[in-house]
């Protein structure tokens, strides 16, 4: 399956941001907003665009270890800009962002519940345990301008993942598998605004918004 897995804009430079397709294609492609003409682009790691396949991503054995971490990208699924700038990739299939300047150069990467099958037989469309695969499926940040954390839409484990933006690690977490306030079932969709509050959409029977107001901290 190709096509387009997610986009974002950047209206200063009136560009447009694409992350290329959700099984085969694993590039990131930029297009002039204004004639459509294609700009740039780029693959996992910064990778050019003249090097990338349009092989499948190999599976990899879930039950014995993380997704490896392999140099391409793996069914992508969001693509997101910072307010400093930085192009943040979700990459369902190895559960993982990656990020890069606007350019392409690669800055960082970081995984998230790893320990959740990624891709494979079980996990191509249309598979029973498809919903159950990935972790990265959108992502969102916290109030701009520093933009502290990154919160991590998860429907494998129907979870929201917060995440240190800058050190890339995991602090704490929101739902659980559910129905009730609070819970989340098939939970695809994910924003943040102004004031740090966190809306949420849910898919296939879930169908429906939730929004989650902070407490405390930023």
């Amino acid at each position: 399956m190709s096509g387009v897995a997610g986009f974002d804009f950047d209206e200063s430079a009136h560009e447009i941001y694409i992350a290329e397709g959700e099984v085969v294609n694993k590039r990131v492609l930029v297009y002039d907003m204004d004639t459509g003409a294609f700009k740039r682009g780029w693959g996992g790691h910064g990778m050019p665009l003249n090097e990338i396949d349009n092989d499948p991503v190999p599976p990899y054995d879930w039950r014995s270890g993380p997704p490896p971490d392999i140099k391409g990208l793996a069914v992508l699924h969001c693509i997101h800009i910072s307010a400093d700038g930085l192009v943040y990739v979700c990459e369902r299939g190895s559960d993982r962002v990656q990020v890069f300047t606007k350019q392409g150069k690669f800055v960082t990467e970081f995984f998230v519940h790893p320990s959740t099958p990624a891709r494979g037989p079980e996990c191509g469309i249309g598979s029973l345990k498809f919903a159950s695969c990935g972790t990265v499926l959108n992502l969102a940040f916290s109030p701009a301008p520093e933009q502290k954390f990154v919160f991590i839409a998860d429907m494998a484990n129907n979870k929201v993942w917060i995440v240190n933006r800058k050190e890339g690690t995991t602090v704490g977490s929101i739902g659980d598998n559910g129905r009730m306030a609070g819970q989340f079932h098939y939970i695809d969709g994910i924003a943040a605004d102004s004031r740090g509050n966190i809306y949420t959409g849910e898919v296939e029977t879930g169908k429906r918004i939730q929004k989650f107001v902070p407490i405390n901290g930023k």
